[in-house]
């Protein structure tokens, strides 16, 4: 069986490495609650096995243990991957169930496989149960915990999500048996206190953008104080830049260069400063009754032959004193 090789493996890394400072400070170091598992006496193994070849740099009697040590443990990883590669079909059956609009069945299929590398890591084979029903509860766990980050808006921990999942199948299996319940209740199953509960169980709900928002006598939908009124909404912008570029065109191709001349200087198309009707007549040496004629020729040809509309917000200019 693949489990009883990678034990083999892993048991010839541990006595190649197996009283040599570099190794035993970290095998003997005492863990914390997350390394009290199988996983996180593979991790030590993994790092004694690192030190001492990190050791074997610098003093050459170590050199050989190092070799050794590494080959088992190379050979212990290879088949940890053949392990979790033979559960394949797992992940796939698993992601034809979950797969949904928030993860579809190719990204949960990598999630699955993740899932089975973690269960080749953790797995016992004296336990008495077979490796496929240990890593589909891993791999479905992966699956679930992807989907549940995936589909918030705000991505909460990975013990918040577990601790939500718990209580809502906590309320499940009160209205399956037809008790009454609340947040206590549903805390006290889980082992949280209630503020905790209420908190994780208000993470789950939606607001609608229409939703009235009580705000004064008169409510107003959540959209009114989201939305920036002074903004300009994406189908004026479009039609601001047709417009404009339509305008851009006819100018050149449907003004003479004296119409040109005075809206170019009247409002300021190449500096940004507005003249008089007076101030252009004086650079053109002509009347300011007459400089006023040429703007109206040159605006209505603007309108009436390019075809161009008044934009919303963006009327064109009307002929008189600036």
């Amino acid at each position: 069986m693949i489990a009883r090789e990678i034990r083999k493996a892993e048991q010839v890394a541990r006595e190649c490495v197996a009283g040599i400072d570099a190794a035993e400070s970290i095998l003997r170091r005492r863990p914390d609650r997350a390394e009290r598992t199988r996983a996180g006496a593979v991790d030590r193994l993994e790092e004694a096995v690192r030190a001492v070849a990190k050791a074997a740099r610098k003093e050459d009697d170590l050199k050989t243990y190092a070799r050794k040590a590494q080959g088992a443990w190379q050979q212990a990883e290879e088949l940890r991957w053949r392990l979790a590669m033979s559960g394949r079909r797992i992940a796939h059956g698993e992601a034809r169930k979950l797969a949904g609009p928030f993860m579809d069945e190719e990204d949960l299929v990598q999630e699955g496989y993740i899932g089975l590398l973690r269960a080749a890591k953790r797995f016992d084979p004296d336990r008495g149960i077979r490796f496929s029903t240990y890593a589909r509860w891993w791999v479905r766990a992966q699956m679930t915990r992807a989907i549940d980050h995936t589909g918030r808006p705000v991505r909460l921990p990975g013990c918040a999500v577990e601790q939500t999942r718990n209580l809502r199948k906590a309320m499940k299996r009160f209205e399956a048996a037809g008790i009454e319940y609340n947040v206590a209740d549903l805390a006290e199953e889980v082992g949280i206190d209630k503020e905790r509960a209420e908190l994780l169980l208000s993470q789950g709900n939606t607001i609608s953008l229409e939703q009235p928002v009580d705000d004064g006598p008169r409510p107003r939908p959540l959209e009114r104080f989201l939305s920036d009124e002074g903004a300009v909404s994406p189908d004026d912008e479009s039609i601001q830049t047709q417009e404009l570029s339509r305008m851009t065109k006819a100018f050149h191709n449907v003004l003479s260069e004296r119409q040109r001349f005075v809206l170019t200087r009247r409002y300021g198309l190449e500096d940004g400063e507005f003249r008089t009707l007076s101030e252009v007549g004086k650079e053109m040496g002509l009347s300011r009754e007459r400089v006023r004629q040429i703007e109206r020729e040159a605006l209505i040809r603007l309108r009436d032959q390019s075809g161009i509309r008044d934009l919303r917000g963006m009327p064109l200019p009307e002929p008189g004193e600036a």
